[in-house]
């Protein structure tokens, strides 16, 4: 009989990383610009300038970085150029969960699972 306690382990581990890079310093833009592009989003400067903020601040904190405190701190670097608003407008499936993607960087903690549609 399969342990249930395992499995559960097991898809909660594979979760942030899912669809996401696992070697990040492999990145790059091009990258991120093909990536997107297969899902129909032609990325420009300004979504290139919210991935590159979105790695800085993984170098900077690692794993420590919560959703709440990435949350915050996007739309605050990006308030003077419309905050939530045009966050959402740049990466309309979530501009934690797309970009981060696009940035091949594992989701942060405090992420809900976007294939349940749920994207932050």
């Amino acid at each position: 009989m399969p342990d249930i306690n395992k499995m559960i382990a097991q898809e909660n581990g594979e979760a942030p990383t899912r669809g996401h890079l696992v070697e990040l310093d492999t990145w790059t833009e091009e990258q991120a610009i093909a990536m997107a592009k297969q899902d129909g989003l032609e990325l420009g400067d300004d979504h290139l300038a919210i991935i590159r903020y979105l790695r800085d601040c993984y170098a900077d904190h690692g794993g420590t970085i919560t959703v709440h405190m990435l949350t915050h701190t996007l739309e605050e670097e990006f308030a003077v150029l419309g905050g939530h608003k045009y966050l959402y407008s740049l990466f309309p499936l979530g501009p934690i969960a797309q970009a981060s993607r696009y940035a091949g960087l594992p989701l942060p903690h405090g992420t809900r699972d976007p294939s349940f549609g749920i994207a932050l």
